[in-house]
């Protein structure tokens, strides 16, 4: 059965990535309207997301930001399907980096990195970030239920000199390559919610007391891994600016959580800048302590 739905599902994909542009937006407008007007995706989880982070504004700059989130998630997904077919030349000129000597210099320390980002603007398209580096670059992801489908992410990694790890091989790869000698810059997405029960650390974030990832902190400091923080900018439609901030390079001279709260601050100042950019449809205040006391 899996197989049937990847045979049936891949030519549609296939079809979409490689339209021109202007129809592909076109298209994506009209996935839009059937998202946000007929089917309502995760319109109640979103509306309350945005009234929690953003009580100050009222409900007409809400509902704003709303409708400007499900064009922008659109956009972003079918992005994702664009990197079946994009080329290298046209991804480069999409996706930018604007300070890619902050990075280099950090590449000069003969450490390996842990990159840490946010589920803001096109947090897949940073991906090409491979084509400027020279350690060997990992994303770290949730493994999908149907194994072609995954095969075919990963196929699709591979073109931009990418490897996927799955979150359970994440600690046994970065060992074996620590063991090893082998430098790699590792891509954790930290702003989503951890389980409560699982979370070792609760932090301020949005005006809330919730639970946040530290992984990428803990392994940072098991393994001496520098660290550093990238900020991705919407610069117009299917135009992105990414760049580079260093949170850590010496991560055993910092007190436990120091680096994840920062990190935390500077995804809060991405999302009041421009907060319809933001993955809302995630319940990442499931958890916060008001609810919890």
């Amino acid at each position: 059965m899996q197989l049937l739905v990847y045979i049936l599902i891949y030519p549609i994909l296939w079809i979409i990535s490689i339209l021109p542009f202007p129809i592909f937006y076109l298209f994506s407008d009209f996935i839009c309207f059937l998202t946000y007007n007929i089917i309502g995706y995760r319109k109640k989880v979103v509306r309350a997301n945005i009234k929690l982070a953003l009580p100050h504004l009222s409900d007409k700059e809400r509902l704003a930001i709303e409708k400007k989130f499900y064009s922008h998630m659109c956009d972003m997904f079918l992005e994702m399907i664009k990197t079946i077919a994009i080329s290298q030349k046209e991804i480069e000129k999409r996706f930018t980096f604007s300070n890619m000597e902050v990075y280099y210099e950090l590449e000069k320390k003969n450490k390996s990195i842990a990159l840490m980002c946010a589920h803001y603007a096109s947090y897949e398209w940073v991906v090409s970030m491979n084509y400027y580096i020279h350690c060997k670059g990992f994303g770290i992801y949730k493994k999908l239920s149907n194994p072609y489908f995954d095969k075919l992410v990963k196929r699709i990694r591979s073109k931009f000199k990418a490897e996927l790890i799955t979150t359970k091989q994440t600690i046994p790869t970065i060992a074996e390559n620590h063991k090893n000698h082998v430098l790699g810059i590792y891509g954790f997405a930290s702003d989503q919610s951890p389980k409560a029960n699982a979370a070792y650390h609760w932090a301020p974030f949005m005006g809330h007391i919730v639970p946040v990832h530290t992984g990428a902190e803990m392994l940072a400091k098991r393994f001496d891994m520098n660290v550093i923080f990238l900020k991705v900018k919407k610069v117009k439609r299917g135009y992105y600016e990414a760049s580079f901030e260093i949170l850590s390079e010496d991560v055993k001279s910092v007190p436990n959580y120091e680096i994840t709260d920062k990190f935390l601050k500077l995804v809060e100042e991405q999302i009041y800048e421009a907060p319809e950019f933001y993955l809302w449809t995630h319940k990442r205040w499931k958890h916060t302590k008001e609810k919890a006391q």
